[in-house]
């Protein structure tokens, strides 16, 4: 396994430390909803109390209507970790996961369906990368520089972040992050979303101390030039939010004279300053709960939540604020309800697939992150 450069652990690419993960069984790939809808309920009257499944607001209808709890990454996280479920099911992406099993009891498994559900904003931050990067950074400063990684990010990069002073944090306490670590050292490196690290500046008056950073372009960076920010914005983003645009809000707006829009904070800056409020999944749904009826909201998120939210409250016009294509995460898609159906009746069977493991030295200091982010 490849050593780090600045931290005391080894780590790979997140393309190999999961290789192990299989793939959907050929029997399993031609079920129809009624067939395995039928399987599942059966299997899960078999188990028990001895799994329980989470369903990100981000899956599809036939994973969440499965569900035990559906929230956000780093809620669903803690739902596991005060259950008593041997296994924790996680409908969600390999980060998720590994948060799961981070603060979960050793002795509960936690179960990614799908082998393909790996986020892409996570693996544009590998550890081993911005070990690099923080090399070259703090090369040519004696400033204090604390990292604080996004939760949408690799275990590891949590455990770089603890072991160099830093932390994690959520869309939701992203700006409480930013003063922690301002009150502990003298720059900010933030990562992996770029427009969650720029809207965070902005909302703490902060925005003339950005920089960003380009971990693709060789030509591009200067350590001795972006040490003299206060502010390092890795250059990472959510491939499904990056794709709004203001022009989307103002055909919103011209379609709907009473339009409401809510976005989520890893939108583009312009389109957050465009929109009526910005906020995590579980803002997004507690704006759209506590609406008046006949209310008209916009949402500038994944398209399946913009589609539960329709079910879950009829009395308000919930719109996405552009098309199927513009919202779909395809790395959410991987988690097909054919592969809940695999998983749960192989544990019947008495066989265990899928299971994410994040390793002990990592765990322990991916926690001292995590730790420190519930101190703020």
């Amino acid at each position: 396994m490849p050593e780090m450069e600045t931290a005391q652990f080894e780590t790979d690419l997140s393309l190999f430390k999961y290789d192990n993960l299989e793939q959907l069984p050929p029997e399993y790939r031609d079920l129809g909803e009624a067939e395995r809808t039928e399987r599942i309920e059966r299997a899960l009257d078999t188990l028990g109390d001895d799994v329980v499944i989470l369903g990100h607001n981000y899956q599809r209808r036939e994973i969440v209507e499965h569900a035990d709890f559906i929230g956000d990454s780093y809620q669903l996280s803690k739902e596991a970790a005060s259950a008593d479920a041997d296994y924790v099911i996680f409908g969600g992406v390999t980060f998720m996961a590994e948060s799961a099993d981070i603060i979960t009891d050793d002795s509960q498994r936690v179960i990614l369906p799908s082998m393909e559900a790996s986020c892409p904003m996570a693996g544009m931050a590998e550890a081993l990368q911005v070990d690099a990067a923080w090399a070259e950074l703090t090369a040519e400063t004696d400033a204090n520089v604390i990292p604080i990684t996004y939760m949408n990010s690799y275990a590891d990069l949590k455990a770089f972040c603890a072991e160099q002073g830093g932390l994690v944090c959520t869309s939701s306490n992203a700006h409480k992050a930013f003063e922690y670590a301002f009150e502990k050292g003298d720059k900010v490196l933030f990562l992996p979303d770029k427009h969650l690290g720029e809207n965070t500046a902005y909302r703490l008056g902060l925005e003339d101390e950005i920089v960003e950073w380009d971990p693709w372009d060789p030509e591009s960076k200067d350590a001795s030039k972006a040490v003299e920010n206060d502010i390092i914005l890795w250059d990472g983003y959510c491939q499904v939010h990056e794709r709004f645009r203001q022009s989307h809000i103002e055909q919103i707006r011209a379609e709907y004279d009473d339009a409401n829009v809510i976005v989520h904070p890893e939108c583009r800056r312009e389109v957050v300053e465009a929109a009526d409020r910005a906020g995590s999944t579980a803002t997004i749904c507690e704006t759209v709960e506590n609406a008046d009826p006949g209310d008209t909201w916009a949402i500038g998120t994944e398209i399946h939540l913009t589609n539960h939210l329709q079910r879950w409250h009829p009395e308000v016009n919930v719109v996405p604020l552009c098309g199927d294509a513009c919202m779909d995460c395809n790395a959410m898609r991987q988690i097909d309800p054919n592969y809940l159906t695999w998983v749960l009746e192989e544990l019947v069977a008495g066989r265990e697939r899928n299971v994410i493991r994040v390793a002990p030295e990592e765990k322990d200091l991916a926690q001292v992150a995590l730790d420190r982010m519930l101190e703020i």
